[in-house]
């Protein structure tokens, strides 16, 4: 067993894995903290998985796959933010459209787009993404040159490098610029910020934005570089994972990314098991079995600190 993990072709999964729950991490994370439970994160990435793919290879360029995946990302999320906070129906059933829309609506549009009425090719447009129109991987230089560190980090999609930085970006958003001070504050308080002349309905809408963006990157790495193409399904509870990473990290950007580096790892070992000849249907399981004892470890401690923060102010009263 330890001989399968600590190879660099074995980390090298690990960083490729999680760079689409990374994006959909992220995305989670800002949302809480403006106080919007959004859960159609699977569905968006779905979405935007199927428009980057097929205008990638109508258009020919890689580049316009990945904007109109982002475009389309953006275009689903302010949809859910027009239903949810203009419309005020209830965000979490909104969302549930939404994934619903990503895993069945996306065959409708498939058939509606190409024209593919039936068989295997309606579920799964994998051979529209050749070499040419996948996102390009990045050669570091220098560090592609030591050994062992080189094949570990370099190589990787131009997204993977992207979506780590965007834990950086999404720390310096939130507790560094007025924007961050504002999207907190309406998570923690809206009434309060109301007050002070913060516009709520602005400042969720601007969270929902950036989450598309990040939910469309997250689906074109998924169809554009690990998948090579679209299939039904193919972001397989990525964007549910990324919620139990948003809270096994606290909402915080570097321990989510830690969390969603655990959720990495575990689908990787999976993979690896199931190449070295593990029945498939065993290590299918192992990222939502690591996602349940996750949240049930972040539940209990969260648990723990609740009840040791209501002994300390028992003691502060009592005294």
């Amino acid at each position: 067993m330890f001989s399968l993990i600590m190879t660099p072709e074995f980390f090298f999964a690990i960083f490729r894995i999680t760079a689409p729950i990374l994006f959909a991490t992220m995305a989670a994370v800002i949302c809480e903290k403006a106080g919007v439970s959004n859960i159609g994160l699977e569905g968006t990435m779905m979405i935007s998985a199927l428009f980057g793919s097929l205008f990638a290879y109508y258009s020919g360029n890689w580049f316009v796959g990945l904007l109109v995946a982002v475009a389309v990302g953006i275009i689903v999320s302010l949809l859910m933010g027009f239903f949810a906070f203009n419309l005020k129906t209830n965000i979490i059933l909104t969302g549930t459209a939404v994934n619903m829309i990503g895993s069945g609506g996306t065959i409708f549009l498939v058939k509606v787009i190409t024209g593919i009425t039936q068989g295997s090719q309606l579920t799964s447009t994998t051979s529209l993404i050749t070499q040419k129109l996948q996102i390009p991987s990045i050669t570091i230089p220098f560090i592609d040159k030591i050994p062992v560190i080189g094949q570990v980090l370099s190589g990787h999609s131009l997204l993977t490098y992207f979506a780590f930085i965007c834990v950086f970006l999404t720390w310096v958003l939130l507790y560094h610029t007025p924007l961050g001070l504002n999207i907190r504050s309406v998570g923690e308080n809206s009434h309060a910020a109301s007050s002070v002349g913060v516009s709520v309905i602005r400042v969720k809408y601007i969270t929902m934005v950036i989450a598309g963006i990040l939910c469309g990157m997250g689906g074109a790495f998924m169809s554009m570089y690990y998948a090579m193409g679209w299939s039904l399904d193919m972001v397989a509870g990525r964007g549910f994972i990324a919620l139990a990473a948003q809270a096994m990290g606290a909402g915080e950007p570097l321990g989510c990314m830690l969390a969603a580096l655990i959720f990495g790892f575990a689908q990787a070992f999976g993979i690896k098991l199931s190449a070295t000849g593990v029945d498939s249907n065993l290590v299918s399981p192992i990222p939502y079995l690591v996602t349940i004892i996750g949240l049930v470890v972040f539940a209990l401690i969260a648990a723990s600190r609740a009840k040791h923060a209501r002994r300390e102010n028992a003691e502060k009263v009592s005294a």
